[in-house]
């Protein structure tokens, strides 16, 4: 029978489909004739039936190596349902006790079997690869292959060793198939396995059907995301958070508010985490929230909405996260929240490392605020960091096309960048570039002597975040490249050559501006933030005559962002007040009676229908952590061994201290203020306090950050709230 007939006919007599996606067939017939294959398709292209059709014509049994138990688990049970014989396929990992690896071994050596994965840490057994010595193997697939790749978003050491164990086990062709690869990942990947001659298939990356949005993390955010899913109500969707602590309590959350959802993360038992990912595939629950953990493999093609609660640290983990939206070509809408201080956390959390998973994590992080910042195109961006053009001026399906920014000229400032790169031999980043383009007398730049080039200081008027935005769409644009050997570093293409020779007009889209404040919002803070600007107005009012009445400057009784909420969400009881972000049950009583008399008013004379579905309930806190602290300032522990103890940094600290203040517990620290300041000292920074219109951190740091450290500063601002306050 022929090839091609062949695999038709095993396509509709297995899956019941009568004809194959995109490049499925030529990908197949690359591996049924012997060649070596590399598969770069999209979540959704159908990647699995690549190497699963061939193992059942083949002679032998395929070797898959896959890393995620759930996943070989939720692949190996959709082959059986389409076979009469479980035997079919099986998997080898550390959840089987010794007779199921027995029934596995038995079932393969009976020649039953055509599909057998493995996790790779199996793979290194000694058992393992001496048994399979004696099995005749049709092909090796490496699947989720990026994992090999240091730049890959799941680095996965293991992978490394995958051709060594191959060449000792026996020789037979691999394809190798991931969802995310960068022209740096994807030459990573051939090398590493030993396929540089590989046939190489591309599919699209381009998922026209799925909406990308990035909005600023507001105070709000938990507000925001129940608003938006009930606005989804009955669809199914997945929230991603970077911390199992948040997954618990975003999905607690989620539940009190009304929300079908269920919490997904590597530290709950394999039970748990197995029954919450059926509730949701089974569609018991509508909303799962997980971290990165869950999804790879994951066949559920009518996820309407991929929330990510914290920006990915690279934007293959978004591109891959977000995929899992709309797989059935259907509505997928990929809302992203993104706080530059998220940013500056994850930068800490690299710095243990070794230095070269430092430097690889920095470039990652750095590509993804790029494009969290960037007004240019979503598809566009994320296209074009995977190796693929875009020709469209206006996708018209993400936040900045739909509402595109204004472009300005930008020709002079592209021929110094450009002059920039060739002066310095094109050997460095573009943050270096932008040094010495602004004449920053770095210790590396004088080092390397390039502040007595002619083109240090050539943009010392311009702006470094317009600089970005200029390389950025210069890298796009096709005027530079990057270096694929040396990840990061950027050299002049002909086309930026050409442009240096015959300068012509050149336009780029301005990048947002996030700006962080002491509350860790994004966006400017006011009345533009609520959903009621008059009904803000009024509490303002209502709250420079109450600081009036007390003597207190007005943010010591409630934040502007609390004010925001409250003209966004209308709490008409102390009970719902206390529940406002800022506010906690101690402020409510002491302040709220006023406020809440007048939101009532305000509701009924305006007939304002209160949405029940702004109205988040919050979990009671609960934190075991901010429990300790309370205990450990009562015994006057020093707050620095109070950070220790925590394993948390003493700025964190403090961060939890302000978070219990303004949640209405009065917190006394002065022991540990008492060793560091003295009372002229302290009564500066108080006094400044009181006479401060907004209590606002960055401007108290302008004023006093010549005499204090930033930590005194906080801790002082600490005291004079929990003193005055309450």
């Amino acid at each position: 029978m022929e090839k091609k007939s062949l695999l038709a006919e095993t396509l509709k007599k297995h899956f019941g489909f009568d004809s194959f996606k995109g490049n499925q067939e030529a990908i197949m017939n690359s591996l049924l004739d012997g060649h070596d294959t590399f598969v770069l398709m999209p979540t959704g292209g159908g990647k699995s039936l690549c190497y699963q059709l061939p193992s059942l014509i083949m002679e032998g049994t395929a070797i898959i190596i896959s890393p995620l138990i759930a996943l070989m688990k939720n692949q190996v049970d959709a082959m059986r349902n389409f076979s009469e014989d479980d035997g079919i396929a099986h998997f080898l990992n550390s959840s089987l006790n010794k007779a199921a690896i027995d029934k596995v071994k038995q079932d393969i050596l009976d020649g039953k079997t055509k599909m057998l994965y493995v996790a790779p840490e199996s793979l290194t057994k000694e058992e393992y690869i001496e048994f399979l010595k004696s099995v005749k193997i049709s092909f090796y697939a490496v699947d989720e292959a990026h994992c090999i790749s240091e730049w890959g978003h799941d680095f996965r050491p293991e992978y490394r060793r995958i051709r060594p164990i191959i060449n000792e086990i026996g020789q037979a062709q691999v394809i190798a198939l991931t969802a995310t690869a960068t022209p740096k990942v994807q030459h990573d990947i051939q090398k590493n396995l030993g396929m540089l001659d590989a046939n190489v298939f591309k599919s699209s990356f381009n998922r026209t059907n799925l909406y990308y949005e990035i909005r600023p993390k507001t105070a709000n955010v938990d507000r925001d995301i129940i608003k938006f899913i009930k606005s989804m109500e009955g669809k199914s969707g997945i929230i991603y958070c970077l911390s199992r602590k948040k997954v618990e309590e975003l999905a607690e959350m989620l539940v009190i508010n009304g929300i079908r959802a269920l919490p997904y993360h590597a530290g709950m038992d394999s039970a748990t985490r197995s029954a919450n990912q059926d509730a949701f595939i089974y569609e018991k629950v509508d909303v799962i929230v997980a971290t990165i953990a869950f999804g790879m493999g994951i066949d559920k093609p009518d996820v309407r909405f991929v929330i990510h609660y914290d920006m990915p640290k690279s934007l293959e983990g978004y591109y891959q996260e977000t995929g899992r939206a709309g797989r059935d070509g259907g509505e997928g809408q990929c809302i992203t929240f993104y706080s530059a201080k998220d940013f500056q956390k994850m930068e800490k959390f690299i710095q243990n490392k070794p230095i070269a998973e430092q430097e690889i994590g920095r470039q990652l992080l750095l590509e993804t605020a790029s494009y969290a910042e960037s007004s240019v195109c979503r598809r566009l961006s994320l296209l074009h960091y995977f190796g693929e053009e875009y020709s469209q001026d206006n996708c018209g399906n993400c936040d900045n096309c739909l509402a595109p920014k204004k472009k300005v000229e930008a020709r002079d400032e592209l021929a110094s960048v450009l002059e920039a790169v060739k002066a310095l031999k094109e050997k460095f980043k573009p943050d270096y570039v932008i040094d010495v383009l602004l004449g920053k007398s770095t210790s590396d730049v004088k080092s390397y002597h390039h502040d007595e080039l002619e083109v240090f200081g050539i943009e010392n008027n311009s702006d470094e975040r317009f600089l970005n935005s200029v390389i950025r769409q210069a890298i796009i644009g096709g005027y530079l490249e990057r270096d694929i050997e040396n990840y990061g570093v950027i050299k002049i293409t002909e086309k930026g050559q050409k442009f240096l020779d015959k300068p012509q007009t050149f336009k780029v889209v301005e990048d947002i501006e996030f700006v962080d404040n002491d509350e860790n919002e994004v966006v400017k803070s006011g009345a533009g933030c609520a959903a009621d600007p008059e009904l803000y107005a009024i509490l303002k009012d209502l709250r420079k005559k109450i600081a009036k009445k007390v003597g207190l400057p007005p943010y010591v009784i409630f934040q502007d962002p609390s004010l925001e909420a409250m003209a966004t969400t209308y709490p008409v009881t102390i009970d719902e007040l206390a529940n406002i972000a800022g506010v906690g049950v101690g402020k409510a009583r002491r302040y709220g009676q006023e406020f809440v008399e007048v939101i009532k008013r305000h509701v009924e004379e305006n007939e304002i229908d209160r949405p029940e579905d702004l109205v988040v309930r919050t979990v009671a806190n609960k934190s075991n952590i901010k429990i300790a602290i309370i205990h450990a300032i009562d015994h006057k522990v020093p707050l620095d061994e109070i950070a220790r103890s925590k394993d948390i940094e003493f700025s964190e600290l403090l961060d939890e201290i302000e978070i219990i203040v303004n949640s209405g517990t009065k917190i006394n620290i002065n022991y540990f203020i008492n060793e560091i300041l003295d009372k002229d000292q302290q009564d500066e920074i108080y006094d400044y306090f009181k006479e401060s219109e907004s209590g606002d951190l960055k401007e108290a740091y302008s004023e006093l950050g010549d005499e204090y450290t930033e930590e005194e500063i906080r801790m002082m601002r600490i005291k004079f709230l929990s003193e005055m306050g309450y």
